[in-house]
């Protein structure tokens, strides 16, 4: 008699989690934050330069990255999980339930749009490695 094993929903979605926290424990905060902020630099000086030639014209605003965490901070995957999050230099916000980095191309321009793109940038960076990333923004 031959047994054949089929995944189910419930033992994919944990092959899934494992290989987010394995990528978590192996990840190195420096590099990737580094990445991560020259991503959104480059991203905001080719909008200034392209898009705004270089002047600081048009709506005010500021712009964010928002991270979500998978696990709940009371676990140890969790704990693992915020722990590489701060390391990358997010903090806690007004929620109490995810992570945000305030303009991470540092960019002094005033304009809303090019620190968006610095902002996406950012946020595509943290996906490629399996955070729940998002860019948010607001006008001034």
């Amino acid at each position: 008699m031959r047994y054949v094993f089929t995944l189910t929903a419930k033992h994919k979605e944990a092959n899934t989690t494992m290989s987010y926290i394995d990528t978590l424990k192996t990840i190195n905060t420096t590099e990737l934050k580094t990445q991560m902020l020259d991503a959104a630099t480059d991203a905001t000086d080719t909008y200034i330069r392209d898009v705004l030639k270089g002047e600081d014209a048009f709506a005010c605003g500021f712009a964010w990255v928002n991270i979500y965490p998978k696990f709940k901070g009371n676990t140890k995957d969790g704990k693992a999980e915020r722990k590489v999050i701060k390391e990358l230099g997010f903090e806690l916000d007004y929620t109490g339930k995810r992570f945000s980095l305030w303009n991470p191309s540092k960019s002094y321009f005033q304009n809303i749009d090019c620190k968006e793109a610095g902002a996406r940038a950012a946020a595509k960076v943290l996906e490629s490695v399996g955070f729940d990333a998002y860019a948010n923004s607001r006008l001034d």
